[in-house]
């Protein structure tokens, strides 16, 4: 029975569902999200958390291209960090710990009072194809809806299955039913299904927890915020008395590993029931102790899940015991020893597509209009999913007009790198970004987002009129000081010799821009500005080296690898680049690049040792 008509469809409310749906809806697409629970639209499955190294600049170009998770953060967020900051500001990222209860609350709200956005708490379980291009989608109920897009962001539910050590039942996250019926369509369809695993830690009873015990982590004072285009973060929480809450730092023992190890069997992975493939960057407690055998114990964050609640969340622990063995494990950790577990531990394995069935738009080869975003292209992290979402809808939303799609290069953001990796290199494991995986990464920062991707939000109609006129009048400011800087001379004495030098010759690692200020020269009053001016400035030698090598990394077709290479002997490879290397065996360095989990750090250190980096 048909019994409406959308421009794009998006099955699924988790974080590349949301920025999916608000997308097309804000480009004026008719849109509706179909998910399995409307309460649980934004639902922080995992870890409580947003940002870190590399995500954090993905969230920064969210909020540039329109999107919703930086102010989401920016609302919600209860303790802000910016990592990296003993490095250079090239490097830096945010990351903020959220209320997970109001930052679901925040999202349901905003997707609640789209315009042209329509939620409906209902299973899709076929997608509607006709001469190889979507014309609708029917779900459990019977209903069918047209559409001329469907984006699939199904995440973990699809055919999803939980694992507490040798209890095994069906489900998308715990004690929420599975996705079923799309797994049925992919298969008749031709498309290739791959199962992954990844797993969360147990919920702790704060009330339970010996603080006393534990290293305390606070958060930066005054807090980064995300959004561009939020006031200072605070403005709303703290500033009505709600300091910023603490994390907490213990460590696993001994004993920890001991239990680990005389319990192994008994685990969903390494008791063979577990066949998916889970992820190399966030692996599970008994993963960690096997692989590093060596190592005498591993760091834990104890990250609280909210203003008002005595969950807290142990990063770092996550596990597929039996729940009794997560008591005792849990306990010979320094702090838990008397530990109470709210919620058990788990593994989930659910089925992915291959990533290489996507164009670089997120758009299927096979079927037109259909597009795919998040978990269910293999990927892990909110933040990635959520960098799929956004280009996932808009591209769904231009289809459904009859327009030409977007595609986001490699060297103007970090989403364009995860996309271009996963459509032309697929997957073997889930896949998480890191800045390593960028060969602009000097240049891809977290503080230009707004600068590299507004006009591109701008002429999506994502970004309004007046927002795009500030970012055009604050890049001008910032190139007119630039000129400025390299322009004008001063002379300086250094020891007994006094020479002239441009203020930008002057901003070097160890003086600031309000070291020019000293010297008698004006400086930026807009901060924004003023903090642009001065990492462009320093940074500029640098980008233009990084620059001039992705120029030569464009010819490593030629470098021929030795068949004898010892890969070994080669300084700074990490275990996993030496790993695949010796697997893969390339036979130029060109091949290597285009090795999954190859960075262009790991090149680089290759060229070093091939005598071809001038």
């Amino acid at each position: 029975m048909m019994v409406d008509e959308f421009d794009v469809v998006v099955i699924g409310g988790g974080h590349a569902g949301i920025e999916a749906a608000l997308a097309s809806a804000r480009m004026g697409a008719k849109t509706v999200m179909f998910v399995l629970n409307a309460d649980s639209i934004g639902q922080m499955s995992c870890n409580p958390a947003i940002g870190g190294i590399a995500k954090g600049i993905v969230v920064r170009e969210i909020d540039t291209l329109g999107g919703e998770m930086a102010k989401a953060i920016d609302a919600t967020g209860i303790q802000f960090k910016m990592l990296n900051t003993r490095k250079g500001k090239a490097v830096w990222s945010p990351r903020a710990q959220a209320d997970k209860k109001l930052y679901r609350e925040y999202m349901k709200k905003v997707c609640e009072n789209q315009e042209n956005l329509y939620i409906k708490q209902d299973e899709v379980v076929d997608i509607l194809v006709k001469d190889n291009k979507v014309v609708g989608v029917k779900t459990r109920l019977g209903l069918e809806y047209k559409a001329k897009a469907v984006v699939v962001t199904t995440g973990t539910f699809l055919n999803g299955t939980i694992y507490i050590g040798d209890k095994v039942f069906r489900g998308g996250r715990a004690w929420e039913p599975p996705s079923e019926g799309l797994s049925e369509f992919y298969k008749r369809n031709g498309f290739t299904l791959l199962r992954f695993k990844t797993g969360t830690p147990a919920r702790l009873d704060k009330r339970t927890i010996d603080f006393s015990a534990l290293e305390v982590a606070p958060g930066d004072d005054p807090p980064p915020k995300f959004s561009f285009w939020t006031d200072p973060v605070g403005t709303y929480w703290f500033s009505k008395g709600k300091p910023q809450v603490n994390c907490w730092i213990t460590y696993t023992t001994p004993k920890t590993h001991e239990i680990i190890r005389k319990n192994l069997h008994r685990t969903a992975l390494y008791g063979g029931l577990i066949k998916g493939i889970g992820p190399r960057y966030c692996p599970s407690i008994e993963d960690k102790v096997v692989k590093f055998p060596d190592k005498e114990r591993h760091q834990i964050f104890l990250e609280p899940e909210g203003w008002d609640t005595i969950e807290i969340y142990p990063n770092g622990l996550s596990t597929s015991l039996p729940e009794e063995i997560q008591w005792e494990l849990y306990r010979s950790i320094p702090g838990l020893e008397k530990v109470e577990l709210i919620r058990p531990a788990y593994a989930i394995e659910y089925d992915v597509v291959p990533p290489t069935e996507l164009y670089p738009t997120l758009e299927t080869k096979k079927i037109r209009g259909l597009f795919h975003a998040g978990n269910f292209n293999g990927t892990t992290g909110y933040e990635e999913a959520a960098g799929q979402g956004i280009l996932a809808g808009i591209n769904a939303a231009l289809r459904a007009f009859g327009k030409e799609p977007i595609y986001l290069r490699r060297d103007e953001s970090y989403i364009g790198i995860m996309v271009d990796d996963l459509t032309t290199k697929g997957v073997l494991e889930p896949y998480r970004l890191f800045t390593s995986r960028s060969e602009y990464r000097l240049y891809l920062r977290q503080d230009n987002a707004i600068l590299r991707l507004a006009h591109i939000g701008y002429n999506l109609g994502l970004l309004s009129e007046e927002q795009y006129k500030l970012v055009k009048e604050l890049k001008k400011e910032i190139e007119s000081w630039m000129e400025f800087y390299k322009s004008v001379k001063v002379a300086v004495a250094i020891g007994s010799d006094v020479r002239s030098y441009t203020p930008s010759q002057l901003l070097t690692s160890e003086r600031s821009i309000e070291d020019i200020k000293e010297l008698g020269f004006e400086i930026p009053e807009h901060p924004y500005v003023k903090e642009e001016v001065e990492i462009e400035l320093k940074y500029e030698p640098y980008i233009e080296r990084e620059r001039k090598l992705n120029e030569k990394l464009k010819k490593l077709e030629d470098v021929r690898i030795p068949e004898d290479i010892d890969y070994d002997k080669i300084p700074s490879l990490t275990n996993e680049a030496k790993e695949k290397l010796k697997r893969f065996r390339p036979i130029t360095v060109g091949q290597a690049s285009r090795i999954d989990g190859i960075t262009p750090a790991t090149i680089t250190a290759l060229l070093a040792y091939l005598g071809k980096l001038d």
